[in-house]
């Protein structure tokens, strides 16, 4: 595993560091998007600060995407290693409304939008809100 980490983040260009790499590692363990507070509470011992900054430079060498899902908390989440953060790698995300989890939904590709040519995109975020598999039943 410590292999694989080591080689994400020299892949981004990322001086590997004992406490980047035990960080990747963390981040790798989230089944779904993670909150920098998802990552400071299973990684009590490290300091805050140490972890924000971590978070921004894999967010700036794009080893990490962001997620505005309007819970009023960005979200994270390691990126594919073909991925560049351009449009053209945008997907889509589920948030439900009722475990407040997000998603990545790396096989839904956000449509080709037609954008007039006088206006220039930087990103793109499409959130799908419902309930996940374990939350449906509280679907009414």
């Amino acid at each position: 595993m410590s292999e694989n980490v080591e080689i994400l983040l020299q892949a981004r260009d990322i001086k590997s560091t004992a406490m980047r790499m035990l960080i990747l590692k963390h981040m790798l363990g989230f089944s779904r998007a993670f909150k920098l507070s998802d990552l400071e509470a299973v990684m009590e011992t490290v300091d805050k600060s140490t972890i924000f900054r971590t978070i921004t430079l894999f967010h700036e060498k794009q080893l990490i995407h962001s997620i505005d899902d309007g819970s009023g908390a960005i979200k994270y989440s390691v990126c594919s290693s073909n991925c560049n953060c351009s449009i053209g790698d945008t997907h889509a995300h589920f948030y439900c409304l009722h475990c407040y989890k997000t998603f990545c939904l790396d096989k839904v590709a956000v449509p080709d939008l037609k954008i007039p040519d006088n206006l220039v995109p930087i990103s793109i975020n499409l959130v799908i809100k419902g309930f996940c598999e374990e939350c449906k039943k509280f679907a009414t």
